[in-house]
């Protein structure tokens, strides 16, 4: 990719794969332990091309709960790991780089639940984005994602709803369901909070005919930008099934790649901020802490929580489940 930009098919004019050797590696390291690969949109191109499977972090969930593997390596971050070790407690979970953590996933204290349950009693939900952690999530009623979050929320019973811990996406929600009465927590991403609003003003600019697809977790300014707003995986459907040719990427640039092998020979060409949006938690995920990984059996979840806050973050992960299959 140069200045931001990138054409579809680029690296299938590349030439043969050079990740071939290490995919014969991978293969044979899978069948010793019995082990799924799945990854998430935002790791690196070259660990989405060892993975099984590749998502956001719904699709990941939904899949952990039923691939019959008895090892299920997670190529994302540590509360990704951790919601795959709640639905699956019989098997083991590795995490190739363990130190990959979600900054947001700690943007919540307990008191602000305790003061929503209070002050609306029965008529609360606390509703928690899956990029939380497990004690964050036991305190949950229901867990959502950027793909699911307004659906799922459109069926709670409960009037009010305490959103953690996107402020952002939790706005996103609000905006869509103005019969709901939906608090607002402080926590946000830090990759999507820092996209500027002058650089995709700018971007636009030098490219009026480009289609915006943003992500909720982005800030409202950037969002009023947007001519769609969904999911990592909502926005690279929404780019392959559109007749545009031109698309301004409003997320991590992990998407990239994916949005280049689904539109492949379509001509469609894709385009970030000046400052390119990346997850540092998510780059440390590389080839070979993935490889070491499969290898030496490293980076284990453990679930530390007591039983019944533990069946409590699964209870909330469940019901997302059920409630998204609606």
């Amino acid at each position: 990719m140069e200045h931001g930009v990138a054409t579809a098919g680029d690296r299938l004019e590349r030439g043969t794969d050079p990740l071939a050797h290490l995919k014969r590696a991978v293969e044979e390291l899978k069948a010793t332990r019995d082990a799924v690969i799945l990854a998430h949109y935002y790791v690196a191109p070259e660990v989405q091309e060892l993975a099984d499977y590749v998502g956001d972090s719904f699709y990941l969930a939904k899949l952990a709960n039923s691939l019959p593997a008895e090892t299920i390596v997670l190529a994302g971050v540590a509360f990704m790991g951790e919601s795959a070790k709640l639905l699956n407690p019989e098997k083991t979970v590795l995490l190739p780089e363990p130190a990959a953590d979600c900054p947001m996933a700690h943007m919540v204290q307990r008191r602000t639940i305790e003061e929503a349950r209070a002050a609306w009693g029965n008529d609360l939900a606390v509703v928690c984005y899956v990029n939380s952690t497990m004690e964050v999530k036991s305190w949950s009623d229901v867990c959502v994602t950027s793909s699911n979050a307004v659906k799922i929320c459109s069926e709670l019973p409960q009037r009010h709803l305490l959103f953690i811990p996107d402020r952002n996406l939790g706005r996103y929600v609000a905006e869509q369901l103005p019969e709901k009465h939906v608090i607002l927590n402080k926590g946000f991403c830090p990759r999507h909070q820092a996209i500027s609003l002058d650089e995709l003003i700018d971007l636009k600019e030098e490219h009026p005919g480009a289609l915006i697809l943003a992500h909720p977790e982005c800030t409202e300014e950037v969002l009023s930008e947007a001519d769609f707003i969904g999911s990592t995986a909502g926005i690279i459907s929404y780019a392959e099934a559109s007749e545009a040719r031109e698309f301004i990427i409003v997320t991590v640039r992990g998407v990239l790649h994916e949005l280049e092998r689904r539109c492949a020979g379509q001509g469609k060409r894709f385009y970030f901020t000046r400052t390119v949006p990346t997850c540092v938690n998510m780059d440390m995920i590389t080839v070979e802490s993935l490889v070491r990984c499969l290898d030496r059996g490293t980076g284990e979840v453990e679930v530390d929580l007591t039983g019944a806050a533990r069946e409590r973050a699964r209870a909330a992960l469940d019901r997302m489940l059920e409630l998204a299959a609606r």
